[in-house]
């Protein structure tokens, strides 16, 4: 078992007026930030501002494309053709890489948000597309995806630098697949239960699902999201907790 494992946030995901989470607090915990692009989440002036902030604490800065689906948060599946997709998802890309270069930082890794990550986790074709449109962009970014999903494979098939991610809130079926939020016990609640669900999953080397089964894989990363009333909380605890058990918290690239 590894000692070293990353902590990760979708960050940047206020827009305008409306405020999400707490990102500078975030920030000083989390090794790699994912922001949004402005396509479910973020506009300009926070993407740069979130970029700043991050490079103050010296957290990883990568790119978190989604559907066009702003009034829906990105968690609505849509239906859009590959060439329609893997040009949008280069857009939200490009303009995070824009910013970022404004600031004198690097863009790092890519990670799908929402309906677009969990239907590309499931879809071969799907996640074909998705790691197109990044190796065209830039064939050395890190995509961060989630453990057994299509979406690793995809990358691995084509040579594209992957690291696997597991989820500190999240449940997970038997497939492998996250337990959708519409039913009961999707969601892990509470800085305690969710190091407890982290620490069985690097104890086991894999996922654990809902009904006690054991599915072995690699975890490189461990995401918290960011809009949860309980994020910095939890993200605080693992820290701490993860420190204590011996890991070392490195950047996405040193997993590499």
């Amino acid at each position: 078992m590894s000692n070293t494992i990353n902590l990760n946030a979708d960050l940047g995901e206020s827009f305008g007026a409306w405020q999400m989470g707490d990102d500078a607090a975030m920030l000083q915990v989390v090794n790699s930030a994912n922001i949004a692009c402005g396509f479910h989440a973020g506009d300009p002036l926070v993407m740069r501002q979130t970029v700043r902030q991050a490079q103050r604490h010296g957290v990883g800065v990568g790119a978190h494309p989604a559907y066009p689906d702003l009034q829906g948060f990105g968690r609505r599946q849509l239906a859009m053709s590959a060439d329609e997709l893997e040009a949008a998802i280069i857009y939200q890309i490009a303009a995070l890489d824009g910013m970022a270069r404004s600031e004198g930082v690097r863009v790092s890794h890519v990670k799908p948000h929402g309906a677009l990550n969990n239907a590309a986790c499931a879809d071969r074709a799907l996640a074909d597309s998705v790691v197109r449109a990044i190796r065209s962009y830039d064939r050395d970014m890190i995509l961060l995806a989630p453990a057994l999903s299509k979406l690793g494979e995809a990358a691995e098939a084509v040579g594209l630098p992957v690291v696997s991610e597991v989820f500190a809130d999240r449940a997970y079926l038997d497939d492998g697949q996250l337990v959708p939020r519409s039913r009961p016990g999707a969601m892990v609640h509470g800085p305690e239960a969710a190091y407890a669900h982290v620490r069985r999953m690097l104890e086991i080397g894999g996922l654990f699902s809902i009904n006690g089964k054991r599915l072995p894989c690699r975890i490189g990363s461990v995401c918290v999201h960011g809009d949860g009333a309980e994020a910095v909380a939890t993200a605080r605890e693992l820290r701490l907790r993860l420190l204590a058990d011996g890991y070392r918290l490195v950047g996405l690239p040193e997993l590499l």
